[in-house]
């Protein structure tokens, strides 16, 4: 992905960010404290960039799998240690705007997290956590060690959302909500491809750390499908995401091309 001009960039909002869904891209109140660690085995990121919507999302898929979690916003983000951050199995970044993911993090504290994926804490991103994890301009991870990711073919095209079909390894495929999110190009195995061939969802290891990056939005609850036709019924996509949030939690590899 190339930089673009600063009015194209603002309206980057990588997914989950349908209307009624985002209320704001701001930090939860009470930032600054660092979250003290319980038997939480997942951590995920709730800071400014994220969407409100799609954490929700999120959470309601981890309390479907009754997969205890703790949220870290921005500042408490900033304020912890790479050590304060390995003490948890796994990190997932969601969808949101990716630029402000990164800007609202100090270039320690991304380095801190890349080391401590690289000394074995393990990475979700998706849509905007999916951009963060790539060679971004903004602060990203660059967990990818050079190769930073596109848009899907259909942002080309003017279109923000649809329902997209994915394709799996093991042929099986999916009507899934796609918002502006990304195409996972030169990294990576892949999962499964969108309708034109591209890496839809891809998984991977750096250093220690598993990594698995979806394009798409497994995790969107019905309400976000108003508008658009879905062969994939919303309760099956959601067991979809449920199977790349254990398989990032517990470090199995998926079946791959």
């Amino acid at each position: 992905m190339t930089a673009r001009n600063p009015t194209a960039v603002l309206r980057i909002v990588c997914a989950a960010l349908v209307s009624t869904a985002l209320t704001a891209c701001r930090a939860t109140s009470g930032e600054g404290a660092i979250p003290a660690h319980t038997s939480a085995p997942i951590l995920l990121f709730n800071g400014t960039g994220a969407s409100p919507g799609d954490i929700a999302a999120i959470r309601s898929i981890l309390s479907g799998e009754h997969l205890n979690h703790s949220t870290v916003d921005s500042a408490q983000l900033n304020g912890m240690s790479e050590s304060q951050i390995r003490e948890y199995r796994l990190l997932i970044v969601p969808g949101g705007n990716f630029v402000k993911i990164g800007d609202s993090l100090t270039p320690n504290t991304t380095a801190h997290l890349r080391t401590a994926i690289q000394n074995g804490l393990n990475y979700l991103g998706i849509c905007a956590g999916a951009f963060f994890a790539g060679n971004s301009p903004y602060n990203g991870l660059n967990l990818t060690s050079g190769p930073r990711f596109g848009f899907y073919a259909a942002e080309a095209q003017g279109i923000r959302k649809a329902a997209v079909a994915i394709t799996d390894a093991g042929g099986q495929t999916l009507d899934q909500y796609w918002e502006d999110g990304p195409q996972l190009t030169g990294w990576g195995a892949i999962v499964a491809r969108y309708p034109d061939g591209t890496p839809a969802i891809v998984e991977g290891t750096f250093g220690s750390g598993w990594v698995i990056l979806s394009g798409v939005h497994p995790e969107a609850p019905a309400t976000w499908r108003r508008g658009m036709n879905f062969r994939t019924p919303a309760a099956i996509d959601n067991a979809y995401a449920a199977t790349l949030i254990r398989a990032a939690l517990n470090r199995e590899w998926l079946a791959h091309y």
